[in-house]
């Protein structure tokens, strides 16, 4: 079980605040700085910069955040282990990538379910941030993802190298064939939605060559990948995506790559978790078995 103290020291750096803190943990506010001053002295140093009548992390507070929530992370896992110990069942909370989920994970999950009959399995799908998020939270044990994170708040192993390529209608008329990403900015973009790894991914690519989102001539945003690719096969834009999710219509001949001489992307699916968990080997190993 997580230290009262550290229960504490997250709430604060959750809100940014003593009283609200407070409020959410039932304490009252002098509890809570007792608790925090607690752990300062145990440590030795300032977990939190007061200025302004405001508060922030001091840098060996992210580091006490980051360990907490691996602590909190871990202790929810062997509470349900040990519970599980004379049990038929384990449990595993997992979470993937929306494009992931639709176009990459199905059958190894099927294979994996098979090999793993006592795994009770919860697989939440959501976008990389959200996933992050609850990985901190202490709400998910580890999430496949395809976008961007921060390798020195989370360990990973790679899953993957997917190709990342622009897409069109093959019945799309370009003026000419485009030869490189600003010959298409007069194109209208179907894009996924702000903290979605696809997104992340085409930000990052397009800053790269000095471009952005809103340089395109019209951008559609649409939370789902499948709907894009039916946008795409009737012609009502270009996107940009992994190769998996457009393989299909690739095949088919509906779908066809703008093979542009300043975007040849490829980039990591990556299973990632809290660093420094207990658990890292038996999300190696799972990581292994999904993708053998």
């Amino acid at each position: 079980m997580l230290d009262y103290r550290l229960q504490t020291f997250l709430t604060v750096c959750e809100t940014l605040n003593y009283t609200r803190a407070a409020k959410e943990l039932g304490l009252t506010q002098p509890a809570v700085s007792r608790h925090i001053r607690s752990l300062e002295v145990e440590y030795g140093v300032p977990l939190f910069v007061h200025k302004n009548k405001r508060i922030s992390l001091s840098p060996a507070g992210t580091l006490l955040m980051r360990h907490a929530r691996t602590i909190r992370s871990d202790g929810e896992l062997l509470r349900q282990q040990l519970k599980d110990t004379n049990a038929e069942v384990r449990e595993l909370h997992m979470g993937t990538t929306k494009t992931i989920a639709d176009f990459v994970i199905g059958r190894p999950i099927v294979r994996f379910l098979r090999e793993n009959p006592d795994l009770r399995l919860h697989l939440s799908v959501s976008n990389t941030t959200e996933l992050l998020e609850r990985i901190r939270q202490g709400t998910l044990d580890v999430a496949l993802v395809e976008g961007h994170f921060d390798s020195g708040e989370f360990d990973f192993c790679r899953y993957s190298t997917e190709e990342f390529i622009a897409v069109a209608s093959a019945k799309h008329a370009f003026a000419h064939e485009p030869l490189n990403l600003r010959e298409v900015l007069n194109e209208p973009l179907l894009i996924r939605e702000p903290g979605s790894g696809t997104r992340d991914i085409l930000e990052k690519n397009l800053a790269a060559a000095e471009l952005n989102i809103g340089d395109f001539r019209r951008c559609v945003e649409i939370g789902s990948m499948h709907i894009i690719l039916q946008l795409l096969e009737a012609d009502m834009g270009i996107s940009f995506m992994y190769r998996a999710a457009a393989a299909e219509a690739l095949s088919r001949g509906s779908l066809r790559q703008l093979r542009l001489c300043d975007f040849r992307v490829k980039h990591d699916f990556s299973f990632v978790w809290n660093k420094g968990s207990l658990f890292a080997d038996t999300f190696r190993k799972i990581c292994r078995e999904l993708r053998e």
